[in-house]
């Protein structure tokens, strides 16, 4: 296990400020160097997973809201986030589930539990409001380390932090922000 898988595995058996830290660590980390066509995003290399594409378009897309945005390699040794998400300072991880069509973004939440504590949904279809919301707030029910989930759709970012998921008013509240 090379030095830097090493040290993305540590962010499991971290937690607080020791695991922010560690998040700040890696992003700083030498072996990242900016994208030729954009230099707010931030690779490990040239080695380019199945799932570049869709990392890139949502990296693009969570520059536009101001971030900068590490994209993580993925080793088979052990699960980690997509991203390391940056702004004003604020390094945070992140699991990408990009939605393409009407199948279960429920069971893609549920995927990432264990790899990551926040998920960012890429949202590049039409889909219906109801079913997403339920399916965040059993995400939050199923995985009680839940930090947030962000949905980035068109031009909009919305960020659902536990306590919002867990409200017993959360579908009309989450439908009023997802639709406006």
């Amino acid at each position: 296990m090379s030095d830097f898988t090493l040290e993305l595995a540590k962010l499991h058996q971290l937690s607080g400020a020791e695991f922010s830290r560690q998040v700040e660590r890696i992003a700083l980390r030498k072996e990242f160097h900016p994208l030729d066509t954009d230099k707010d995003i931030f690779v490990v290399g040239d080695s380019k997973s199945d799932d570049y594409q869709n990392l890139l378009l949502a990296a693009r897309k969570a520059v536009e809201f101001g971030y900068r945005v590490y994209l993580l390699p993925n080793p088979t040794e052990t699960r980690t986030p997509d991203f390391i998400l940056c702004k004003k300072g604020v390094y945070r991880t992140y699991d990408l589930k990009t939605v393409f069509g009407k199948s279960s973004v429920g069971g893609s939440l549920l995927d990432s539990i264990g790899q990551c504590n926040s998920v960012l949904i890429h949202m590049t279809t039409e889909y219906n409001t109801r079913r997403l919301a339920l399916a965040i707030k059993q995400y939050f029910e199923v995985n009680v380390r839940a930090i947030e989930v962000m949905i980035f759709k068109g031009g909009k970012r919305i960020l659902i932090k536990r306590a919002l998921a867990t409200n017993n008013d959360f579908l009309r509240m989450f439908i009023k922000l997802y639709e406006r």
